[in-house]
Order: structure tokens, then C-alpha cells, then sequence
């Protein structure tokens, strides 16, 4: 099958940097996408447009735009599916698609209503000749998972907060927010839902529990359920619980813990520090006692010592000081927090969310950010009287760059333009 890649120009802010190139479970998307297609497909070509394309009749095509985050589970159904009616087909979704309406609408305009549906740049013509397709819609097999108990006046009369988890994840990234859902609950999650989902056969229970038994482990502990690569030292008394991803070259220190979380290739997690649910990708390194919940840190990142990040995305290359806090929620109950999309104040769809920070950014130490904020690619930060708490989103043009001394100059690598 061939496939004609649409590429998506719109860079993702706070990054300054195309969706295609940002990270989604340690991976580019480009390339998350073509491990995904690459069983199905044996040709690629890249355009701007739909227009660009030159159509070869009876070559099985599939179009899509470089922006779209899907799994190899929603695309094998997606195939399956439009296989089946040998027509010219475009992924849909119906309304009451828990996934799709609560995470996946909000802050996006590539997936849309088409009458009773929502429709998405996603296509297969069986004949490599562009017809009028027809929607297939595909469910997501949302399921709703809570991820703590809270009091109720962060959550529902319940005291819950929940997120609807895809076993086959989709996500048009367009914004910051949709990074952090696809690593997390439609990444992260959506892997522990699917096992869990295997693990409702007695068979599976059994080769699982089997596996515990012979390894004198825990059972979230026991290789079944915590994948570890080569070459990595963790020490005795750290505590790895699965699912978890553990890449090559890793060292994990005295007294960490590590739940649910994907980690890697040369990582450095030290002594006390604490992830959980979160994508720590290549080469980051978390001094003693950091935490991280919910959060994905890409490639080359430093959390410094006792600083605390939840569901929070961080950029490739940037340094957060040590004791910097983000927090999450609002102390005063608001129906949704609101985050900035094309100048304009939109709501996330969610009771929780930390902030965004660019790629090549400098955070000092002790710094405290109210949630939803974001700091541009290429930014210093320094704490001051002026500035203890961020409040705001804050620009390269209003960074702490600018204060350095000639010959100290911060490199922009991330230009709007």
C-alpha cells in the first residue's frame, strides 16, 4: 500500500516547532507514525495539499496529515474496516465517544463535524483514485479510569477525577495540551488499559502470576509487566512497578520510584526521585529527589533536585531549577482551566493541568507556576522579586536572555518564524 503524507506546517507553541518533530511516547511523531504504518505500507510520499497529489489508479492508497497521533490498534481496526466496503473511506467517530469528545475535541479544528459524525484527515482509496468517500466510524473502546480521589470541591460530587482512556488512541496534536494527552492518558495509560483488558483471560492471569512466581517478584514488578533494556543498573531498592517501558544504558538510584511510566535510553533517575505515569525520553536526568507525575520530558532535559512537575510537558534540551513547583489546579473552583490557543483564552476540557516548557528553556531554581502556563522555546527565567511566581505565559522577548552578560548569550534555536 502506498501512502501520501499531507505535511502540517502550523508550529505548536509553545515549542515554535511542527507537530511532526515533537515527541509522543520517545519517539518523533513522524516516526511514531511510520513504525505504526510500516507492516502495511511500502511507498511514502510528502505534500502540502490534496491538491499536489498525483493520483495512480488501481496503486491501494492511504492519505493522512503528519499532525494525526494514532496507534497501530486504531489503525488496524481503521484498515480493517474500510477494507471490508472496497470503497473510498475517511475516518469518523461518533458522538458519544467519550475519548474523542472529552480530550480530543477541545483546542483543534482537524477533527470536525460531518452531519451526526466527527471526521478527520485520514483517507483510504482502494483504487488510488480520489472519490467521494464515505465515513467509517471507528470506536476508540473508551474506558473511564480515575486516576486519584480527591476532594469534591477539585472534582465531582464523587470526588473523582477521570480520564475516558482509548484502547485504540486518535488525537489531531494542534496544541501543547494534546502532547500531554497523547503521552499520557492515550500513551501511557491506554498500554496499562489494553493489558489490563488481556489480563481478564484466565490464561494471561496465569503466565503473569507464573512469571511473578518464578522471579520472586511483585507481580507489577515482574518482567511480564516492566519491559528493561540493556546495559542498565537499577539499584535493589529502587521500586519499578508496571506497565513500564525501561530503554538501553539506564541508571536508576537508591530509593526511586518508577510507576507506569516510560523511560529512555541513557536516563538517569537518582537517588529518591519519583515518576509516575510520566515519558522521561532520551538522555534526561533527574537529580535527587525530583518528581514527576503525569509529565513528559523530552530528549536532554534536567529536573533539578526537590522541583515537582504535574501534567506538565517539557521541551527538548531545557533545564528546570531546582525547587521550582507547577502546580495543577486552581484554589478557587473554576468549570474548566482555560490555556491560550492563537491569542485567544480556550478552555482544556480538563479540572487539572500543569504548564508547557519550550525547547532550549532555562528555568531557575524556586520558581512557582500557576497552571496552563507557557514559556517560549529559548527562555531564561531567573527568579526575582518581580517574578517568584509566573502567573502569565512568557515570551522570548520577555525572558532573562537579555540580562546576560556579552559573551554569555543564550543561543535562540526556535524562532517564531
Amino acid at each position: 500500500m502506498r501512502k501520501i503524507i499531507i505535511r502540517d506546517s502550523r508550529k505548536i507553541a509553545p515549542f515554535n516547532e511542527p507537530a511532526r518533530d515533537l515527541r509522543i511516547m520517545n519517539k518523533p511523531l513522524w516516526l511514531f507514525q511510520r513504525d505504526v504504518l510500516a507492516r502495511y505500507c511500502t511507498e511514502e510520499r510528502e505534500v502540502n495539499s490534496l491538491e499536489e497529489i498525483e493520483w495512480e489508479e488501481g496503486v491501494e492508497t492511504l492519505v493522512y496529515r503528519d499532525s494525526l497521533f494514532f496507534d497501530e490498534f486504531f489503525f488496524e481496526a481503521f484498515l480493517r474496516e474500510a477494507r471490508k466496503r472496497k470503497k473510498a473511506c475517511q475516518v469518523a467517530f461518533s458522538p458519544a465517544d467519550r475519548a474523542i469528545v472529552h480530550h480530543a475535541l477541545p483546542l483543534q479544528d482537524g477533527i470536525r463535524p460531518l452531519d451526526d459524525l466527527y471526521v478527520a484527515d485520514m483517507w483510504y482509496l482502494p483504487r488510488g483514485v480520489w472519490e467521494e468517500p464515505q465515513p467509517v466510524v471507528i470506536d476508540t473502546l473508551a474506558r473511564e479510569i480515575g486516576y486519584y480521589h480527591v476532594p469534591t470541591y477539585m472534582a465531582s460530587e464523587r470526588g473523582e477525577m477521570v480520564f475516558f482512556v482509548p484502547l485504540r488512541a486518535f488525537l489531531s496534536v494542534e496544541h501543547w495540551v494534546h502532547i500531554f494527552m497523547a503521552n499520557s492518558a492515550f500513551g501511557i495509560w491506554a498500554h496499562g488499559a489494553r493489558i489490563e483488558s488481556e489480563m481478564g483471560r484466565l490464561g494471561a492471569r496465569l503466565k503473569i502470576l507464573g512469571r511473578a512466581l518464578l522471579e520472586r517478584k511483585q507481580v507489577l514488578s515482574c518482567s511480564s509487566l516492566v519491559q528493561i533494556g540493556r546495559n542498565c543498573h537499577i539499584d535493589p531498592t529502587a521500586i519499578i512497578q508496571g506497565p513500564a517501558i525501561i530503554g538501553d544504558n539506564v541508571v536508576i538510584g537508591p530509593g526511586a520510584v518508577v510507576t507506569n511510566s516510560v523511560i529512555g535510553n541513557n536516563v538517569n533517575i537518582a537517588q529518591g526521585c519519583q515518576v509516575m505515569l510520566s515519558v522521561i525520553c532520551d538522555r534526561c536526568f533527574l537529580p535527587f529527589r525530583a518528581a514527576v507525575m503525569l509529565t513528559t520530558l523530552m530528549e536532554d532535559c534536567i529536573v533539578a533536585q526537590n522541583a515537582c512537575l504535574q501534567c506538565c510537558v517539557v521541551g527538548r534540551n531545557s533545564f528546570v531549577g531546582a525547587g521550582t513547583t507547577f502546580t495543577d489546579f486552581y484554589l478557587i473552583p473554576r468549570p474548566s482551566i482555560r490555556t491560550m490557543r492563537d491569542g485567544v483564552l480556550e478552555d482544556v476540557g480538563l479540572k487539572v493541568i500543569g504548564s508547557c516548557i519550550g525547547h532550549n528553556c532555562r528555568i531557575g531554581a524556586d520558581l512557582t507556576f500557576y497552571p496552563a502556563r507557557m514559556v517560549e522555546s529559548d527562555t531564561v527565567l531567573v527568579r526575582s522579586e518581580e517574578r517568584a511566581v509566573i502567573t502569565k505565559n512568557v515570551s522570548y522577548e520577555e525572558g532573562d536572555q537579555h540580562r546576560l552578560p556579552n559573551g554569555h548569550q543564550h543561543p535562540r534555536l526556535y524562532p517564531r518564524d
